[in-house]
């Protein structure tokens, strides 16, 4: 089936540019000039459907690098189900995502990628692939790794935090990085000293300072700076490449910053609740309404300029993409785990529907140019993790992974209209300068005149390559 897409406004990471777009089954195959021919035939008498994108942006579809579908955690599990959570990103403008197979101590790690793939085969609505958490750093885990990145999963994740769930020592993190400097996999980092963190943990609740509010004052920004700073000296040590993942404080920034200014591979992303949300305003809501905002890194106190200066990273690429760390649970049996004690409220925030809208009034409020949009939502995390030319970029040879959105549009954010699998909305009330309007998947419109047309199964496993980005 060929579509032509005209009359639209191609947005690239590279530059901005009115173009037809033609797709042949599932691959893009020209980017004309509007109303031009090809190889003499009239495009427009020679395709099978015709989508008018007058006065609307034609865009690579958004790649959510960091997700957790089904993610058991804290006695539960994340409420968006592969099925549920992909079809949400859809109607957000998501075409692919990267979601997190976990191990836990003592388990077998490709006994747990095969998990993940039972899982998500036969379920999501969209494209995604895998990164491999390793919370029990053996020997058995390094042979894991080189096979994982035969098997097209190039990415591992470790923990400075979470003691007795994810944490691993530094010995452990060297290893792993080691491994990664020798077979040009990226290592990612959850950067929080967890240490100091369940020592204050246990200092707040015996004061009964037992609020969600605490959750953010017992993980400071001092515990997400060191951890930062000390995750960079050691892959410094080990030439490992480096990518930091929800980076909310400055002072992890400036670290990252510094790092790449000494011309390190180190990467880092931060996520749309540390570019709106506070300290403050959402995790000192009256009574236990803050747990809704409750995830890892905190939420920061816009009194000292977090959210300004993760907005000006990402200006300023020293901060490259962001992701949304979509980790959703419901208040009602799940977020309600810690009425009395923070530290039970599980940790995370609903919001793979919501990125591309959030950092596209970004450009409306002046905070991100047009092409930055593109380049942190799509074209940076295809780069970042191995999917570029076929996915992140409105070029021929690459999947026809499209959205038309609307910039004269308008989106209300509420808990009446999403559809994720949540009982709220971290965005509630949120009103958004455009709409996605269209969405094609691998060349399938899943999305359109605000109806679903997709279905289960509908997406791919990406056999991912290595980051384009290493040096």
């Amino acid at each position: 089936m060929k579509t032509l897409i005209k009359n639209g406004t191609v947005v690239n990471a590279t530059g901005v540019a009115a173009a037809d777009v033609l797709i042949d089954g599932e691959t893009i195959v020209a980017v004309t000039a509007p109303g031009s021919h090809l190889l003499g035939f009239n495009l427009e008498q020679n395709v099978d459907r015709v989508i008018d994108a007058h006065g609307k942006y034609v865009i690579p579809g958004g790649i959510d690098a960091h997700t957790h579908m089904e993610m058991p955690f804290g006695g539960t599990q994340a409420s968006d189900t592969f099925e549920t959570g992909t079809r949400a990103a859809a109607w957000g403008g998501t075409t692919s995502i990267v979601d997190f197979v976990v191990q836990y101590a003592g388990e077998n790690v490709l006994d747990q990628y095969a998990k993940w793939h039972e899982k998500a085969a036969g379920n999501c609505a969209i494209d995604y692939g895998f990164h491999q958490i390793l919370s029990d750093v053996q020997d058995s885990s390094l042979t894991a790794m080189d096979e994982l990145v035969r098997e097209g999963v190039s990415s591992f994740k470790l923990f400075m935090a979470y003691k007795g769930v994810f944490l691993s020592d530094d010995g452990q993190i060297v290893k792993a990085m080691q491994r990664s400097a020798e077979n040009g996999s990226m290592m990612m980092m959850h950067a929080e000293n967890g240490s100091v963190i369940d020592l204050l943990v246990q200092q707040s609740i015996a004061r009964g300072d037992t609020a969600p509010y605490f959750h953010g004052i017992t993980r400071p920004w001092q515990a997400e700076a060191e951890a930062t700073h000390r995750a960079i000296m050691l892959a410094d040590l080990t030439g490992a490449p480096l990518y930091i993942v929800h980076v909310s404080a400055k002072q992890a920034v400036e670290h990252i910053a510094a790092a790449r200014d000494r011309g390190k591979n180190v990467f880092g992303e931060t996520c749309p609740q540390y570019l709106y949300l506070s300290l403050e305003e959402q995790l000192g809501a009256p009574g236990f309404e803050g747990a809704k905002w409750v995830c890892s890194t905190p939420l920061r106190a816009r009194a000292e300029g977090h959210q300004d200066h993760m907005w000006q990273s990402l200006r300023t690429n020293d901060l490259q993409m962001v992701s949304t760390d979509h980790c959703p649970f419901c208040m009602k049996g799940q977020k309600e785990l810690g009425i009395g004690d923070f530290s039970k409220i599980p940790n995370g925030i609903g919001s793979v529907e919501h990125r591309m809208d959030l950092l596209y009034q970004g450009v409306v409020d002046g905070q991100i140019s047009l092409s930055r949009w593109v380049e942190v939502c799509s074209t940076t995390p295809a780069r970042m993790f191995g999917m570029y030319g076929k996915k992140g970029v409105i070029q021929p040879g690459a999947d026809a992974d499209v959205v038309i959105y609307d910039p004269n549009g308008h989106t209300s954010i509420s808990v009446d209209t999403h559809h994720m699998n949540m009982d709220y909305s971290a965005w509630e009330g949120f009103e958004i300068d455009g709409h996605v309007d269209t969405v094609l998947s691998r060349g399938r419109v899943i999305i359109d005149d605000n109806q679903y047309h997709g279905s289960k199964g509908d997406g791919e496993f990406i056999k991912r390559g290595l980051s384009q980005y290493l040096i």
